[in-house]
């Protein structure tokens, strides 16, 4: 990154961040959380307290203020509460914080002028130790600073008497995966750093030439990672991250060294099947680049022997389709298939399990896709017919849509005639009509539709009233010839509609926007029977809701001549909500 002289304004600051985090910045800065700012190399380091000590790095790079903070939102590269907090110690004491030594704080003391320390004076005063003084020094801080011992450890481990100590890695890997117990929320950002910083140290060891151990290493830091998830609350998904990490590195580890194809080809299988994590799904595809042609015919031998044991699924048997190790061993056959170009070698891996509809769609898009229509279709029917009793409407859709290529529009608007029969609704008229507007008959079968709601609608208003039903949900109306007639942007029909049989609250709401402008009167009746309902809900958003709702309600009032009617009309609701103080006070706010 380029750093560039640190100047920057409170202005400046606020850019780089959101109002939230910006508002908590501000909060935690005259908290006094912030400590141990120093400004070294263009670069402002802090510590601040929160729920953990949280390490920040602010800089200037391209006229812009950037930074970095090891809390979980500076994870995610956002420029957070922490990083606005630490500006703004910087800003508050800025004479004091001088980079460099190049400009000085002077500070009065007596008649002496006192230049203030650096970390330049700390960098000179080091420069001038001999080197035992130095390992004197570091030794000091080393038993009480964790992440300083840990990284000069293997340091030590890589670059030591007698080479690279694998073993120091795999102790460190071990260490610092070990939960001792449940990893909750609070503490999941720092155990999660510290493996963070252990593959840090692989990532090293691959670029000085060592990928033969990485691999070896990788492996284990993933197994251990694995273990460790089961114990603690990833609810960040931290953890998901430095899996993914920790793949990649050992992919191009794997690339590097070239292990033996057929034993990786194993290892690779073992992980896929037998881990309820995802770090290897799909390793025959992700790996081919180092498995050739020996480890993925390994690799396909292994899928096979356990294929072969799996039971296929009959239409309906749905037990056992679910399962991982079944969908981890289809996955890995279907993406064998896929590479070998075979379609049809790919469909009888599909077809060893019909116990669903979506089965049966999912070999007839394959078929689709390979440009045999009428495979396609042949699937697709009789995934219909499989399934009679309970269509899915998925598997309906890709049929009519076959139709209607196939000029046979009278087959497929039967299908979609059937969607809206069974469940009528806005939704499934639209639907209706787009298929409708493909064969140019929607005159006609608008009219049915239409007849079959006001149908369904009559028939359930004369059905009594069932009240000790739980599930009821109100009384019939016309709600969705209303939503229909809207839809169509017919809204003088749908208003017809909901004055003859009612409609939903929402939907008297959407009528009365409608007739704002030409039926004020209308509207305005609306309106007036919706106050009562939302102040009964008695919170301040209801109240602030009502309040907006008055307003408009004042507007219509005023342009039908009753502005005194409206005055009356409040002090009436004044003397209903008197005890509602709260909305009281929002009343007198009504302007």
């Amino acid at each position: 990154m380029a750093k560039h002289k640190l100047q920057f304004t409170k202005k400046d600051l606020r850019r780089a961040t959101d109002s939230r985090s910006w508002q908590r910045g501000v909060g935690y800065f005259e908290d006094g959380r912030v400590g141990s700012l120093m400004v070294d190399g263009g670069v402002i380091h802090a510590r601040v307290a929160g729920n953990e000590d949280y390490r920040v790095q602010l800089w200037m790079e391209d006229g812009q203020v950037e930074g970095e903070c090891s809390c979980p939102m500076g994870d995610d590269g956002v420029f957070c509460k922490h990083c606005v907090a630490v500006g703004l110690a910087f800003l508050a004491g800025q004479a004091e914080y001088v980079d460099g030594g190049d400009a000085v704080a002077a500070k009065k003391r007596g008649s002496r002028q006192e230049k203030e320390i650096t970390p330049d004076n700390v960098r000179a005063y080091l420069a001038g130790q001999d080197k035992d003084r130095l390992v004197e020094l570091i030794m000091e801080r080393l038993p009480w600073d964790d992440e300083l011992r840990q990284k000069l450890f293997l340091r030590a481990a890589r670059g030591g008497e007698g080479g690279l100590n694998v073993s120091a890695y795999s102790k460190a890997i071990t260490d610092a995966t070990r939960t001792g117990g449940f990893v909750d929320y609070r503490s999941a950002h720092d155990f999660t750093h510290g493996i963070d910083a252990v593959i840090d140290s692989l990532q090293e060891l691959l670029d000085d030439g060592h990928a033969a151990e990485v691999i070896e290493l990788a492996e284990h830091a993933i197994a251990r990672c694995e273990q460790a998830m089961g114990s603690m609350d990833d609810s960040d998904g931290n953890m998901g991250g430095l899996m993914e990490r920790l793949g990649e590195i050992h992919h191009a580890a794997c690339l590097a060294a070239k292990p033996d194809p057929e034993e990786l080809a194993r290892r690779l299988f073992r992980w896929e099947v037998e881990t309820s994590y995802d770090t290897f799904y799909g390793a025959a595809e992700a790996y081919a680049d180092v498995l050739g042609e020996k480890g993925l015919a390994v690799y396909r031998q292994l899928a096979q022997a356990q294929w072969e044991k799996l039971p296929a699924l009959a239409p309906g048997d749905d037990r056992h389709s679910y399962e991982d190790n079944r969908f981890r061993l289809t996955s890995i056959m279907e993406s064998l298939a896929k590479a070998s170009g075979d379609i049809e070698q790919l469909v009888t891996i599909m077809s060893k399990d019909l116990s669903s509809a979506y089965k049966f769609l999912q070999i007839a898009e394959v078929y689709k896709e390979a440009g045999q229509w009428d495979k396609a279709l042949e699937w697709a029917q009789r995934g219909l017919k499989a399934f009679a009793k309970q269509p899915d409407e998925r598997l309906e859709d890709f049929i009519a849509d076959e139709y209607h290529r196939l000029r046979r529009h009278d087959d497929a608007m039967a299908l979609i005639w059937g969607q809206f029969e069974r469940r009528p609704g806005l939704e499934a008229y639209t639907h209706l009509k787009e298929h409708a507007d493909r064969a140019k008959q929607w005159t006609a079968w608008r009219q049915k539709a239409l007849e079959l709601v006001n149908k369904q609608i009559g028939n359930a208003m004369r059905q009594p009233r069932r009240t000790d039903d739980w599930s009821y949900d109100g009384t019939p109306d016309h709600s969705l010839l209303v939503e229909i007639y809207l839809w169509e942007k017919d809204a003088e029909s749908a208003w017809q509609e909901a004055q003859v049989g009612g409609c939903s609250n929402e939907l008297w709401m959407e009528l009365a926007k409608r007739r704002e402008k030409d039926h004020p009167a209308d509207a305005l009746a609306i309106y007036r029977k919706q106050i009562d309902p939302i102040v009964s809900r008695t919170n301040n958003e209801a109240y602030r809701e009502a309040v907006g709702l008055l307003r408009t309600i004042r507007q219509l009032m005023t342009r039908l001549g009753q502005q005194d009617q409206f005055a009356a009309y409040l002090a009436d609701l004044r003397k209903t909500y008197k005890p509602k103080r709260n909305f009281m006070a929002m009343l007198d706010r009504l302007d």
